[in-house]
């Protein structure tokens, strides 16, 4: 276990989070931002140079006189691990503390093989693409871990998986304690993904909505720029939601007329299956698609208009800027997407569709280990955590 570093005065640390966004700053401006006196300003700029968290950038414009320092970010302070665990596949990955990915790994791995066997992959792993990134753990400042579960966020448990045999309550940052003493983040998949296409695609937007559509449907939900986890950690579980032609169809919770039931891509094969077109699961649907297969169009079409009536009441509810439509089922493109729209756009009220977009997730599979890395990036350079001291070098 690294020795931890001296901690970090709270003032210090408050100034850190104003250069966080990376703009690069001179004395000065950071003085007027802060009102802080320029020379307590000077004292707590040549500290975060010593801990390497920011460095000096190209002077500013002069007005008049020796042009002014500037400082900002330096993304290569510290490193992240971030995982994205999936039902049968796994990425893990290196960031820099700006969410950039370094280096990336993704191979099959089956969830139910259990928590230690997935956990040591994803560790050793990660070892290995810290040496090709000319790291050490050493540099580690955090793990973020996205799993296909509900997880109780305050202790990075998973809680009750369905698709998860042996994880239940596992302590995963505390598996992880024994190897890397640095904080350890959980969070269910589509919380992550969520984060993650924030992040890369709409950094400045405050009221967002990921719906994931895959074997699952579920929703990460960002209001006031913070993610909603609710009470329990099930915020956002729209899968569960019974909607109005769903009737006498089961649902695998053990409730009938689940949206998931009704329009997952497990739920659009089997649709197809009777109509006696072969469809195993939503990969098959998507090559049917792409094919041009009518049936398999109208059925996609079909399940964008279940989805689209549940996301009517929570446009209703949460009043999202932007709702982005992602998972493995959202490779059908616009015909998933239609749907969602004719019935949002029809069903809500004017006024909160007015300014409402509602698009296809850019960063696709790779959403969830974004943001898993932002996590990650988020706890290692928040004040609490900086002032022990866990990020200086």
């Amino acid at each position: 276990m690294p020795p931890q570093s001296p901690a970090v005065d709270q003032g210090i640390s408050e100034l850190f989070q104003l250069l966080r966004d990376g703009a690069p700053r001179t004395r000065a401006e950071l003085a007027k931002a802060t009102g802080l006196a320029r020379s307590t300003i000077a004292a707590r700029v040549d500290e975060l140079m010593r801990m390497g968290l920011i460095l000096p950038q190209a002077d500013g414009v002069s007005t008049g006189g020796r042009p002014p320092s500037q400082f900002a970010l330096n993304p290569a302070a510290k490193v992240v691990i971030a995982a994205d665990i999936g039902a049968s596949h796994a990425t893990v990955a290196i960031a820099d503390i700006t969410g950039s990915i370094l280096a990336e790994r993704s191979e099959p791995l089956d969830v139910a093989v259990g928590p230690v066997p997935v956990l040591t992959w994803i560790l050793d792993n990660a070892i290995e693409l810290l040496a090709q990134s000319s790291r050490t753990i050493r540099n580690v400042a955090a793990i973020g871990i996205g799993v296909p579960g509900p997880v109780e966020f305050a202790t990075g448990r998973p809680v009750n998986p369905p698709i998860m045999p042996g994880w239940d309550k596992f302590d995963v940052p505390g598996w992880f304690h024994h190897h890397l003493h640095v904080p350890v983040l959980v969070d269910n998949d589509v919380n992550i993904m969520a984060l993650g296409e924030r992040a890369i695609s709409w950094p400045a937007c405050d009221q967002f909505m990921f719906v994931k559509i895959a074997t699952g449907i579920g929703a990460g939900v960002i209001a006031g720029g913070a993610l909603q986890r609710g009470a329990q950690g099930v915020a956002g579980d729209i899968g569960h939601v019974q909607i109005s032609r769903g009737a006498d169809v089961p649902c695998r919770c053990g409730n009938r007329g689940c949206l998931e039931a009704l329009a997952s891509g497990a739920a659009i094969a089997r649709t197809l299956r009777g109509l006696d077109i072969e469809a195993r699961n939503g990969n098959d649907v998507i090559d049917l698609i792409k094919a041009g297969n009518i049936d398999a169009i109208q059925a996609v079409r079909q399940a964008g208009r279940d989805v689209g009536e549940v996301l009517t009441t929570c446009v209703s509810l949460i009043n999202p800027s932007v709702i982005v439509i992602g998972g493995s089922m959202a490779r059908v493109g616009e015909h998933l997407i239609a749907g969602v729209r004719e019935v949002v756009y029809t069903q809500s009220m004017p006024l909160a569709t007015e300014h409402l977009s509602i698009v296809q997730s850019v960063t696709a599979e790779r959403a969830g280990v974004y943001g898993a890395a932002m996590l990650a990036v988020d706890r290692a350079l928040a004040p609490d955590v900086l002032t022990t001291g866990l990020v200086a070098p």
